[in-house]
């Protein structure tokens, strides 16, 4: 199985490539068209959210402490001026340099059960940017996938961050093992649903354990599974064996 570990480079690499793609795919669009995979969001409502996300990350980053602010969620941007992306620009231009000048383990809060270091804006800021320059894309009828690394740590951060920070949109009634594998890496996952809670299993002592049969089993492209989860591709996007129902509590969109 292949292993996989970011780093402060990775994510940052991810974020500079994935932001001029965000930007390049909404030039073609007009600032009122709608977003195909967020259909109550216009181009405009997509380009104020990420920048308005990228503002946080400047903002939280910057505070070097672990203590929440008074303000715990993140605010709507609303794009001023002439041009969105413009407006856009300088946000990403903040984000990115300021995330390049910390170090990963600086303290910095976040809202999540994840340590409270500079680590966890990096890596979302990698993700959320990818998966709305997705968005992005398909306003003009591009899919193109997710790098595979990027996937699979997108994957993860999806099962040990946000869905036990309550992000799933799922129902939290489903119980039983969920074996998910990407199969362009060879890197696979085992979770065990228990209603409102679930538990990330350790795959290397998994298999020494008699209850470990999965009641479904869902493989893929690691692009493919992410965005599956997300709720950007359909579920019949994957080879799925056994109770697929158990897949839709862990979708986060």
């Amino acid at each position: 199985m292949t292993k996989l570990h970011a780093t402060k480079d990775f994510w940052i690499g991810a974020l500079r490539a994935e932001g001029p793609a965000f930007r390049a795919a909404l030039a073609e669009q007009t600032p009122g068209a709608p977003v195909p995979t967020r259909p109550e969001w216009t181009v405009t409502d997509l380009i104020g959210h990420l920048g308005g996300f990228y503002e946080w990350v400047t903002t939280h980053v910057t505070r070097g402490v672990t203590t929440a602010p008074e303000e715990t969620r993140q605010p709507a941007g609303t794009p001023t001026g002439a041009d969105p992306l413009t407006w856009w620009d300088e946000r990403y231009a903040a984000a990115l340099a300021t995330l390049e000048g910390v170090e990963e383990d600086l303290p910095a809060w976040n809202p999540m059960p994840a340590p409270k270091k500079a680590a966890f804006w990096l890596r979302r800021a990698a993700h959320l940017t990818t998966l709305h320059r997705w968005d992005a894309q398909m306003t003009i009828g591009l899919s193109e996938p997710i790098e595979a690394k990027l996937a699979a740590d997108g994957l993860a951060e999806l099962l040990d961050t946000l869905l036990p920070a309550g992000r799933g949109t799922g129902p939290r009634d489903r119980f039983g093992m969920i074996h998910l594998v990407a199969s362009d890496l060879q890197h696979e996952w085992f979770v065990r649903l228990r209603g409102e809670g679930l538990a990330l299993l350790d795959t290397d002592t998994i298999l020494d354990s008699d209850d470990h049969r999965a009641r479904v089993l869902a493989a893929g492209s690691a692009s493919d599974l992410l965005l599956a989860l997300h709720g950007r591709i359909p579920f019949d996007t994957l080879e799925i064996t056994g109770e697929r129902s158990l897949l839709d509590g862990l979708r986060i969109g």
